[in-house]
């Protein structure tokens, strides 16, 4: 345990992409037993903006990068993994992710969504409100999910969803 507290956390992006009507796109993980959603995340490659990481991780993982960004968090948000999970994600290196996060708005539809990418990560998706959101998360991601949810649902009502 003390040694994995001694780990750097990796650097990543996380994006809450919001539709017309409020609501946030999740997907359930391909490589979990379990029902694990998430919004899409992903790490920032070296060179790359915070930004365009997110632009890039959309494409990757849900198939299209039509979203323009609404706001963006002021700092960055850690998790911590499981100490289960250290030795099997990231060749063991990361203790968790340090997380920019950006709210966008969907601009495409939903056909425009392709969870069949090059490398799939989700077995599928789908539009969830808000209140919803941190109950279908793994439990580790919990804390941060409520966090998101309360730095960013005014979006939601803005759009016109019940927040």
């Amino acid at each position: 345990m003390t040694q994995i507290r001694h780990l750097p956390y990796r650097p990543g992006v996380g994006i809450m992409l919001f539709n017309d009507l409020g609501r946030v796109l999740v997907a359930r993980r391909i490589d979990m037993v379990s029902e694990a959603w998430q919004m899409p995340q992903g790490g920032i490659d070296e060179g790359e903006s915070p930004l365009d990481a997110a632009f890039r991780e959309l494409e990757e993982e849900i198939g299209t990068a039509k979203a323009e960004l609404l706001a963006e968090a002021e700092e960055w948000l850690n998790y911590d993994l499981p100490c289960d999970l250290v030795p099997l994600l990231w060749n063991g290196r990361f203790r968790g992710q340090t997380q920019k996060w950006f709210a966008m708005r969907f601009t495409g539809a939903d056909a425009d969504i392709d969870i069949e990418t090059e490398e799939p990560e989700f077995l599928e998706w789908k539009w969830t409100d808000l209140e919803t959101l941190p109950s279908l998360i793994v439990p580790f991601k919990r804390n941060l999910y409520a966090e998101l949810v309360r730095r960013f649902g005014h979006l939601a009502l803005e759009l016109g969803g019940r927040g």
